[in-house]
């Protein structure tokens, strides 16, 4: 098994001012990448900024020995996302790997979940994920490597009360991955999604103290190098870690029922429990493929 070595390689981290971005960044710096650390300095609501966050973590990794630059950018705009990617190319002459880290928090129940609260959300998650890799991707596609790693969440896959904002846009950069896996897979582009479970500024006032501790960002950073890391070839991966428990998440798809002509309403309730049978339920990592299955789905003929 070779070890896991970042030598020559150039890592942009967005939010790496704290929690699990500075904790992914040391880390990577550690193991011999170059890193652009990424981090507007705001509050965990998104207000405010700064340089102090970013410039303490590329101190931090420069006294250990490592490379690092800081940037300040809003991942939330295409400026912003372009002069991210800019800055690691001015630094350092390419970029290898993304971690797509950067988030806010703006929980509310949906009925209380204002216009303005729900825009900031999706803009700095799914948006700034958008504004980031796609001009990181392009760069990526011309050296013929890179790694992707989307920072999605339980929130969106299982679902998190009062959290809609976030879960929308956490499953949104979950169906980003699952595009991109499929564009970048010819140039040796691998795309994934972690869902990590961490005591963090977002979590700190929301987790029981006793969990906070248990739940570090040290215990998900192994997942993450892994993910971003040569050696790993898969794409298109959910992969759950926190408090020393790794796993996978799918979503799954089972073989239902095909009608011969038309259903009505009636035959659907009829058919109710076929249709929503998991049984030998298969995953597909791609439309194309689910479309073809498909074909191979017992018809039921009409009465």
């Amino acid at each position: 098994m070779s070890k896991i070595d970042f030598t020559g390689r150039v890592a942009i981290v967005t939010g790496a001012g704290a929690g699990l971005g500075r904790n992914c960044a040391m880390e990577l710096a550690k193991r011999g990448a170059k890193v652009v650390v990424n981090d507007l300095g705001g509050a965990r609501d998104g207000t405010g900024g700064g340089s102090a966050a970013a410039d303490l973590v590329v101190k931090e990794i420069k006294d250990a020995g490592g490379e690092a630059v800081p940037n300040y950018d809003s991942v939330a705009d295409v400026a912003g996302g372009e002069n991210i990617v800019k800055t690691a190319i001015d630094a350092f002459g390419k970029v290898d790997i993304v971690v797509n880290n950067a988030g806010i928090l703006r929980d509310k129940t949906f009925l209380k979940m204002e216009p303005e609260n729900w825009d900031a959300v999706i803009a700095v998650h799914l948006r700034g994920a958008y504004c980031v890799t796609r001009p990181a991707f392009a760069n990526m596609r011309e050296n013929g490597y890179g790694r992707i790693i989307m920072t999605s969440s339980s929130s969106g896959v299982f679902g998190n009360f009062g959290q809609t904002n976030y879960g929308a846009a956490k499953m949104g950069l979950a169906g980003l991955a699952n595009v991109l896996k499929l564009e970048g897979a010819k140039y040796n582009i691998k795309v994934n999604v972690l869902l990590p479970g961490a005591g963090t500024r977002m979590t700190e006032d929301i987790m029981p103290p006793e969990a906070f501790e248990r739940m570090k960002v040290e215990y998900v950073t192994p997942a993450t190098l892994y993910l971003c890391s040569e050696q790993c070839q898969d794409s298109g991966l959910y992969i759950n870690a926190g408090g020393g428990n790794f796993s996978r998440s799918n979503i799954m798809t089972g073989l239902g029922v095909k009608f011969e002509g038309m259903p009505t309403p009636e035959d659907i309730q009829k058919h109710w429990s076929a249709i929503t049978s998991l049984e030998n339920a298969k995953y597909f990592p791609s439309t194309a493929e689910w479309s073809m299955e498909n074909q191979k789905t017992p018809v039921i003929k009409k009465s």
